[in-house]
Order: C-alpha cells, then sequence, then structure tokens
C-alpha cells in the first residue's frame, strides 16, 4: 500500500479541524467531493435545521500551492459562516442577476478582508485560493475582453484588494485590465467608503446598494427602494393625519396619478408586483375574456402575494438521503429493464448532440501571421515569389462560454408510468452526454411530502385556522445529481423515482426559484435551466383554503422575473400539456417517446445561439 491515501485522509482530517475552528461550530459537517466547495442548509432526520460545509477533494500528490488553494476554498467557507448573517443579507438583496452577482461578491470579499486582518497565515491561503480560481477560468488571459469577465468578479477582486491592502492575484491580470478603469472612475469612492464598514453587516449592505447604482444598477433596486418609500410615506401619514386626507383630494381632482392607485392593500406587495411594462399584449380589462395566448394574467385583480404559512417543514434532500444504496441499485435496474427499447434511440440523439457541441469546442487557426508556427503550406509562396515573406500560423480556441444545465424534474402523481420514466432515462443520458463535453450538469427533482398538506396543515389546524394561510403543503426538493458530482457517482439515484409513494403534488413556483438561487450559486458564466412538467400547480390543501389562483400567479412571476430579469437561459417541455401560455421558449409534446428528442435538439439551438447578454452603461 502506498502512502498517498493516507497522507490524502490525513490532510482532510486536519483541513475539516481547522474548518471547524475557524468557523466556530465545532459539530459542523465536513465533506469532500465535486471541484467546487460550497455551504448545505438542510433538515435532518427530526426536522431541525443543520450546515453541512462540501470542499472540493485535495489532490492526491499535494504541492505547496495545492495545499495553500484547498485551505484558502476552506477558510472562505468557515468565515463565511463566522462573520454572516442572513438575515441582515437578505433584508437588501437586488433582483437575480448582475446587481445580485456584485452583491454577494462584496459580501464575500468582505468576510475573506476581516479574516485576513486577523490571521495573516488565513491572508495567504485565500490569495492563494484566489489566484488559483482566476487561472482556471482563464482571467489570466492578459487580452481578456470585458464580454468574457463578468463584472461582479472584477469587483470582488478590487473589493479585495481595498479591503486588505494586498494587490490582487497574478491570475486576475485579464480580468483587471478588462475593468479596472471602469471601476475605478464609476464606483472608486463608493468601493473606498465600503472599507470603513467591514465590521457592520448592516451599515456594509447599505453602502453596497450605493455602489449599484454608481454603476447604473438602480433599476435592479426598485422593489427595495419602492419599499422604503412606502414605509417613510407611511411614517409621515402617522405623524401628520392630514397628509392623507390632502393625497386624496389631489387624487380626486385629477392633480396627481397614483402608481399604486390600483396595487393590492397588503404591506410589501411591492416585492411581488410586475409593471405593465414588462407584459406583451394589452391584457384583459373589464368583462373582456384574456388572449389564451397571453402567459401573464391581469396582475390588478390576481390573488394577494404568495406566502407559505411555514416553511419548517419543508426540505432539501439528496436521493441517496431518502432510499438505501441497495434498494436504489434494485430501483436503478428496474428503470433500465423497461426503457431499454428506448434507451439506444434516446442515446443516438444525445451522440448527435455531443458532435455540435464537439464541433463547438474545436480549435481553429489564424493564418498570415509575421509571428507564430511556420506555415508549411504556403511555402511554394517563397519558391514562386523570392521576395514574398514566410508566413506564420496560430491556433486558437474557438469561443465556447462556461456553461452549467440544470434540469428541473416534476415529480408529481400525475408524472407516475411511464412519463416519468422517460424523464429520468432523458436526463441520465443527457447529463452523460454533457458531462463528456465538458459541460456540468444537474438533475433536481420537485414534489411535496404528503397528500393534500402535510405537517405544516396541521399546524394550520391547530392555530385555528386563519384565513388566507399561503401554501399549506410540506416541500420536498430532491438533488439526484449536483453539477459538480460525476455521473458515474449518481447513475443509481435516478431510480428513486420509481420508488412508490414518492410522487404526490407539485408547486411549480418555489421548485423554479430553487433551481435558479442553485444556478446563480454557480461559478458559470453560462446558466441554462429546462423544466420538464406535464401540469399546472396542484396542491389541494392550498387552493382550498387561498383565494383562486394563488400557485398560478406566483408561477407566472417566478417566470417573468426568470425570464425578463436573470440571466438564466430558461426553456421548459409540457408533456400532454400546454406551457406555452407560461413560458416564452416552450414546447409541448402528446407522446413520451418525443421526450428524448425534444430535449436534445432543445439544448442544441441553444448552444448554437448566442447567450442573451445584459447590456452595460460603460
Amino acid at each position: 500500500m502506498t502512502n498517498t491515501p493516507t497522507t490524502q485522509d490525513t490532510f482532510k482530517r486536519a483541513l475539516s479541524a481547522a474548518t471547524r475552528a475557524l468557523s466556530g461550530e465545532r459539530e459542523l459537517d465536513v465533506q469532500f467531493g465535486g471541484e467546487v466547495g460550497g455551504i448545505v442548509h438542510r433538515a435532518n432526520k427530526d426536522g431541525k435545521s443543520e450546515t453541512q460545509v462540501v470542499l472540493p477533494l485535495p489532490v492526491s500528490q499535494p504541492t505547496t500551492q495545492a495545499v495553500a488553494k484547498s485551505r484558502g476554498e476552506a477558510d472562505a467557507l468557515a468565515l463565511r459562516l463566522a462573520l454572516h448573517d442572513t438575515d441582515v443579507y437578505a433584508k437588501n438583496l437586488p433582483k437575480p442577476g448582475p446587481a445580485l452577482a456584485i452583491y454577494e461578491a462584496l459580501e464575500q470579499a468582505r468576510v475573506e478582508a476581516l479574516g485576513a486582518q486577523v490571521m495573516a497565515g488565513v491572508g495567504d491561503n485565500l490569495y492563494a485560493a484566489a489566484d488559483a480560481r482566476a487561472r482556471r477560468r482563464g482571467y489570466h488571459n492578459p487580452d481578456l475582453e470585458q464580454k468574457d469577465a463578468p463584472l461582479a468578479e472584477a469587483v470582488g477582486v478590487i473589493a479585495r484588494e481595498i479591503f486588505t491592502g494586498r494587490s490582487a492575484p497574478d491570475g486576475t491580470e485579464g480580468l483587471m485590465n478588462a475593468w479596472r478603469d471602469y471601476i475605478s472612475e464609476i464606483g472608486g469612492d463608493e468601493l473606498s467608503a465600503l472599507s470603513i464598514s467591514l465590521a457592520d453587516q448592516a451599515a456594509f449592505s447599505e453602502r453596497a446598494l450605493d455602489l449599484l447604482k454608481a454603476l447604473d444598477m438602480g433599476n435592479e433596486l426598485a422593489d427595495i427602494d419602492q419599499s422604503e418609500d412606502e414605509d417613510n410615506e407611511s411614517r409621515e401619514d402617522q405623524q401628520n393625519p392630514n397628509n392623507a386626507q390632502d393625497q386624496q383630494d389631489k387624487s380626486d381632482s385629477g392633480e396627481t396619478q397614483l402608481a399604486q392607485a390600483d396595487a393590492l392593500d397588503e404591506d410589501d406587495t411591492s416585492k411581488d408586483i410586475v409593471d405593465a411594462d414588462d407584459f406583451e399584449g394589452e391584457g384583459a380589462e373589464g368583462d373582456q375574456v384574456p388572449d389564451p395566448a397571453q402567459r401573464n394574467p391581469d396582475l390588478l385583480n390576481s390573488p394577494a402575494p404568495y406566502k407559505y404559512f411555514t416553511n419548517k417543514h419543508d426540505e432539501v434532500i439528496r436521493a441517496e438521503e431518502l432510499c438505501e444504496q441497495d434498494e436504489l441499485a434494485r430501483l436503478r435496474t428496474y428503470l433500465d429493464g423497461h426503457m431499454k427499447s428506448l434507451t439506444s434511440v434516446i442515446a443516438r440523439l444525445a451522440n448527435r448532440l455531443q458532435r455540435r457541441l464537439m464541433a463547438q469546442q474545436q480549435r481553429s487557426w489564424r493564418f498570415d501571421l509575421e509571428e507564430g508556427v511556420l506555415d508549411t503550406a504556403r511555402l511554394t509562396r517563397v519558391i514562386t515569389d523570392p521576395t514574398s515573406p514566410l508566413t506564420f500560423k496560430e491556433e486558437k480556441q474557438m469561443e465556447f462560454r462556461d456553461t452549467v444545465v440544470s434540469i428541473l424534474l416534476d415529480n408529481s402523481g400525475s408524472m407516475r408510468g411511464r412519463p416519468i420514466m422517460m424523464a429520468a432515462v432523458c436526463a441520465d443520458i443527457l447529463a452523460r452526454t454533457l458531462e463528456r463535453c465538458a459541460v456540468k450538469c444537474e438533475i433536481l427533482g420537485f414534489t411535496t411530502r404528503a397528500w393534500k398538506g402535510g405537517a405544516s396543515f396541521q399546524d394550520w389546524l391547530a392555530n385555528d385556522k386563519p384565513a388566507g394561510p399561503g401554501r399549506l403543503n410540506d416541500l420536498r426538493h430532491i438533488i439526484y445529481k449536483s453539477a459538480d458530482m460525476p455521473w458515474r457517482r449518481t447513475k443509481n439515484n435516478l431510480g428513486l423515482m420509481m420508488r412508490e409513494g414518492l410522487l404526490k403534488e407539485n408547486i411549480d413556483g418555489e421548485a423554479l426559484e430553487w433551481a435558479n438561487a442553485r444556478l446563480q450559486a454557480r461559478p458559470e458564466q453560462r446558466k441554462i435551466l429546462m423544466v420538464i412538467s406535464d401540469g399546472a400547480p396542484v396542491d389541494d390543501a392550498t387552493q382550498s383554503r387561498n383565494k383562486s389562483g394563488i400557485l398560478e400567479h406566483h408561477l407566472h412571476l417566478v417566470i417573468d422575473k426568470l425570464e425578463n430579469r436573470s440571466d438564466v437561459e430558461l426553456i421548459a417541455i409540457g408533456i400532454n400539456h400546454d406551457v406555452t401560455r407560461w413560458y416564452k421558449r416552450a414546447v409541448t409534446i402528446t407522446d413520451v417517446v418525443e421526450l428524448g428528442g425534444v430535449m436534445t435538439e432543445k439544448l442544441a439551438e441553444l448552444f448554437a445561439e448566442t447567450p442573451k447578454r445584459r447590456s452595460r452603461r460603460r
């Protein structure tokens, strides 16, 4: 037996102990796996919340640089647990998109800077990890352009530089070349002001909003600003009761027009109301029947803002935690046996997708250069014309953006039988295909823990059944395969969908928000979310105890947010159900046999397109 496994195990134990000590949580669960670390919050078997840190696997033969990188990645997560308050962080949270990415980068820079100020060794580790991360993403290329260098990454690097007084790592040279002048000119003063509030997270988050406004992202803070204005108006009305009457008189006389006149009379409703400009078409008025082709309802008569009665019974759980490994292997064999005749068909389609992706990733040559590799094919020029100079060529990598694909499967009872089998097999083969092409892929599922309301419904009954309770069922979000986990280690997990009793009801809106949040936390530049469902949201307990349309209305709002104010590319496939009225980019199939072909073709279309880019004002 070699010494390598023993050395690696010793290092993992030491790294786990250091992570627990730095985070201040002695019982912290530290695991190793994948290529990117992260923090996972989930409910245990007793229903209590627990935190788990997942660290990248250390290399089998560590070097000094590799050890420092592993320590830095662990220290960054530990400092996040020790110095980050989620409630304070969420108070000023922008909408999903570039503003949210910058807000997150600033907060991570804050906690890392605080740790580096107190512990010089931790600072060195964080510096090594940041350098390795930048090189892995190609930010060391001096010719990097802004379109290939995320603004949030550059803001994070410059923020660490200002907060710690330590120059940016060499691996960020190209990133800094692309963005430093722009950020320093537009937001240099705001970044310097942030360094004063490192120890006060609340003040820091407030100052972070000033930076976002300086970067011309104030529109992504509209909900926050509007909510603050409403609070101020409420306080003014309490101090001077005549203000409300004066405002009403002005409205009656036609001197002012209030944008909120037709909005819902609920607190904080601005967070769930979408501007009319975001809709396609003119909408419905009075008794007019809305056009079925319209995706968005008339929000002026919409249900109350979406909420849940309690979320303490919800769970995000891995497939292997719901079922023993032996049973998962048996269910996987059962799945393969029933779909054997169709697997080869789907595999051929997946191979076609693989060829398309590989064609986009292949290298090409630039010719007629003054230096590089001698172009031997054009040496005849020298013979026919001795005065002609030698020509050279250079190999270049074609642009192929770092991409992650998330496949979100409806695990409701209506999918039972052939549809869920087909969805599982298609997702499995696509994940394997994308992995061959170096494209990360995760497979997620969503359902509920009970029929017609679970523990949440019982809590509602015990609290004298208050009116308008919101969602009354317990969510169950399942991770079949995470993006960083290799397919061979998770292939049996999809067999869980064959387990009797798993498929119950479906609450699509919150499932989309969950999948989007996972994608937003990913480092890849391009994010694709594919939803496979066979119907509208259904939960009997929720729909019977609230105003009609509560789940559908929430789904409309979430889809609108993802399609119009997010960098995630959303696509949906409906099985025997028209989803085009919900999603802009959608397709409906009437036979599950078509699912594999549609999934591969739609993914191929997305990869053939240029990823959507949010315009920046320079």
